[in-house]
């Protein structure tokens, strides 16, 4: 079955129901179902046909999601882009994708000028579209790409992860039966439609009838807001990165009153989540606690449930045992397969590895995650860390090379280096910044040079002016001495050693 079959048939089923609720209002099932056959007959009409890509690039709301509906009921993929991406990336995913034509709000869609190539058409999902149209749902098969969800790229260019529907219904159908996700359910969607957690609250909701709310973006990282929100709409299944979580504790109150009555799973991704937290959130809430696992390329391969006896160790919770229909296995140095007690790279095979990267040559067999993980009793797994460069700062994955690229490309720097400093939601960017000879680049124009091609939360925290990077034997970075602190080699001029911090949440 197509990904989009589950709303369609929730709109059969559960008519009255609510399906969306957000910015913009509530919508139905049956609304979000004539306003999704409303959207594919104007995207028809646009050319759109299946195998098409189409962009979307707008706040998240009801009409947004209605949008992805008609997207996939032409047998056509839709590409998500984050709101807060400045336009030249939104331009670069466009040209990238190929796509056919961009859906979003009216303010962005007036950005995508020829200014950065050729215009695509364009479709503004917030007007109003008639009703009465002819259901559109056309022949798709589990193979054919359902999305692309954009990463960083190590070479500074993003990557786009193709997932079909048979990869994406893998998860959801393992999620909605794991959660026995009900009709009087209210999930919570936190992250970004462009983010690979979103696809569980939207799709989990539409298997079982049940109801999504769609978090403003200004709402993400305000944590007091958050907390009402879980409160008065009545949330039973929330969903986020560790750091949300944290900041509610921390500076929302969340713990200050009783848990909603209603809360019956507290699920995270994305990072560890440090086990301090966990124990105040276990004693708290009798909510199931799901610590979620899996890079975009499987979504989630892994899962564990929080028991008691983890709650004595000192270290994050297991990332679990294989999920979503996959198998899981860890591959030591020297090529053999770890055993309980010894660490090696976690590979994935199963119906939710992707179809490969846009652009490239399909993925093929098993899926190394590039993540080291240690093999527990009973062949659970424990993250251990990154094999490569590629981070997790606030729950979203960074390649560390791809911030590099946007500094290195003004006209100002010759070098820069970038390195992760503190751990979990204290987590943060910091760059080393090596000028160009004779030139002293101002530490804010870097930071909105920065702006001008990479997303917020991938913007270098602070920034330091050097004279020279330190190296390994082998010439490379030593990232370690920039880590540590070791390195302090200030280049002079009225910025040497000055530190500017940069709003890298909404």
């Amino acid at each position: 079955m197509t990904l989009h079959q589950l709303a369609i048939d929730a709109a059969a089923r559960y008519p009255e129901r609510p399906a969306v609720a957000g910015a913009g209002g509530v919508l139905l099932y049956a609304d979000l179902d004539r306003r999704a056959n409303a959207l594919a007959a104007r995207l028809r009409e646009a050319g759109v046909a299946r195998g098409d890509r189409v962009v979307i690039w707008a706040e998240k709301s009801p009409h947004v999601v209605a949008a992805m509906q008609a997207v996939l009921r032409l047998g056509a993929a839709y590409v998500p882009v984050d709101p807060a991406a400045p336009v030249a990336r939104c331009a670069a995913v466009v040209r990238d994708c190929g796509a056919r034509l961009v859906c979003g709000d009216g303010p962005r869609l007036s950005l995508l000028s020829g200014e950065y190539g050729p215009a695509p058409r364009r479709l503004d999902v917030t007007e109003a579209v008639p009703g009465g149209a002819d259901p559109v749902n056309e022949p798709a098969d589990g193979d054919d790409l359902a999305f692309i969800l954009y990463t960083s790229g190590s070479t500074g260019v993003p990557k786009g992860v193709c997932i079909s529907h048979r990869n994406a219904r893998a998860f959801v159908d393992w999620a909605a039966a794991e959660l026995a996700a009900a009709p009087a359910d209210r999930f919570a969607n936190h992250a970004g439609l462009a983010f690979d957690l979103s696809v569980l609250d939207l799709y989990a909701a539409f298997t079982s009838g049940a109801m999504v709310h769609l978090v403003p973006s200004d709402l993400a990282y305000s944590p007091k807001r958050l907390v009402e929100l879980l409160h008065e709409q009545r949330i039973s299944v929330w969903y986020s990165v560790p750091s949300a979580l944290t900041l509610m504790i921390r500076e929302g109150g969340l713990l200050d009153r009783p848990a909603p009555s209603t809360l019956r799973a507290l699920l995270f991704a994305g990072e560890p989540f440090p086990i301090t937290q966990v124990r105040r959130l276990a004693a708290w809430s009798p909510a199931r606690l799901l610590n979620l696992y899996g890079p975009t390329e499987t979504n989630v391969c892994a899962c564990h449930q929080v028991e008691p006896a983890d709650l004595e160790r000192d270290r994050p919770a297991p990332i679990g045992v294989a999920a979503s229909g996959d198998t899981l296995w860890a591959v030591r140095a020297d090529g053999g397969r770890a055993r309980p007690g010894e660490e090696g790279e976690l590979w994935v095979d199963g119906p939710s590895v992707m179809l490969g990267y846009w652009g490239r040559e399909p993925q093929r067999g098993p899926y190394p995650t590039g993540d080291i993980v240690r093999v527990l009793p009973g062949g659970a797994f424990d993250y251990v860390g990154r094999r490569d460069l590629m981070v997790k700062v606030r729950g979203h994955r960074v390649e560390l090379g791809d911030v590099e690229s946007a500094l290195t490309a003004h006209a100002d720097v010759d070098e820069a280096a970038v390195v992760v400093v503190g751990d979990g939601p204290d987590a943060r960017l910091e760059a080393f910044v090596v000028p160009v000879a004779g030139r002293a680049p101002g530490l804010l124009a870097l930071k909105r040079h920065s702006a001008g091609r990479l997303p917020p939360y991938m913007i270098a925290d602070r920034i330091h002016l050097v004279t020279g990077l330190p190296r390994t034997g082998n010439g490379k970075v030593d990232r370690a001495a920039l880590g540590s602190g070791a390195h302090h080699n200030p280049a002079g001029g009225e910025t040497a050693g000055r530190e500017e911090r940069w709003p890298t949440t909404r």
